[in-house]
């Protein structure tokens, strides 16, 4: 039996996560699929304090106090700059470290000095006009490609997102390194103002395992089957 923590990207939860944690633990294996603070069922809880550090230890105190190890931990988009900061910080309980279609932000870097231009002002000025200057209003499914039978089900569920999450710099002390297993998979169905061909190059640059699923961003959504596969050849 494999222990998963799959961390969800911005505007999402838990709910994301649903059909490749069913397919996992329907083969045995432990599955736990955080919802960071402020979105998702915890949208209650969205508040301009909220950035990346809250976030980060929404996952680590989970690892801490559900007292997992050998972790297969996963990240989707954002949640790409999440896990690797717990990553960072527990490398000694980490068996692999999955990217799905993430930021990999290096040390004092942002999210938001990875989104490409256009957008990442078009993002400020939505949250501006929106979001009252601190909550970023989810970018539809239409732009992430999702298929078309999720994409209302998903613009649905996506909730404002807390915009210090983006802002906030990424400190590392270098334990990423000291994981033997990092794995990057690259979604080609999402490639048109995608801000992730350039960590898909540092992943390769860096000898990580690479995948490709041929999908919109949405990969737990697209083709759940073909990731929790994905998964358990990483475990």
């Amino acid at each position: 039996m494999s222990t998963f923590v799959l961390v969800h990207g911005a505007w999402h939860g838990s709910w994301c996560w649903k059909r490749v944690r069913s397919s996992l633990q329907a083969q045995g294996h432990e599955v736990f699929t955080p919802t960071l603070t402020g979105v998702g069922e915890r949208s209650h809880l969205l508040a301009r304090e909220i950035d990346l550090e809250t976030h980060i230890l929404d996952v680590l105190n989970l690892i801490r106090w559900e007292e997992l190890s050998s972790v297969v931990l996963c990240g989707h988009s954002y949640g790409g700059a999440v896990v690797t900061g717990v990553a960072d910080r527990i490398p000694e309980r980490i068996r692999a470290l999955v990217y799905l279609d993430a930021f990999v932000p290096a040390d004092n870097e942002t999210v938001l000095q990875h989104v490409p231009a256009a957008q990442r002002e078009q993002m400020l000025e939505h949250t501006k006009n929106l979001g009252e200057g601190w909550k970023v209003p989810p970018i539809p499914a239409e732009v992430f490609k999702v298929n078309e039978q999720d994409r209302a089900w998903m613009n649905s569920q996506c909730t404002f997102h807390p915009l210090g999450t983006f802002q906030q710099r990424l400190s590392l002390s270098g334990g990423v390194s000291k994981i033997g297993k990092i794995v990057y998979i690259r979604a080609s169905g999402f490639q048109e103002g995608s801000p992730f061909s350039p960590f898909e190059e540092k992943a390769r640059a860096a000898g990580w395992t690479m995948l490709k699923m041929a999908c919109g961003h949405d990969v737990m959504l697209d083709q759940p089957q073909q990731l929790t596969a994905a998964l358990l050849d990483v475990a």
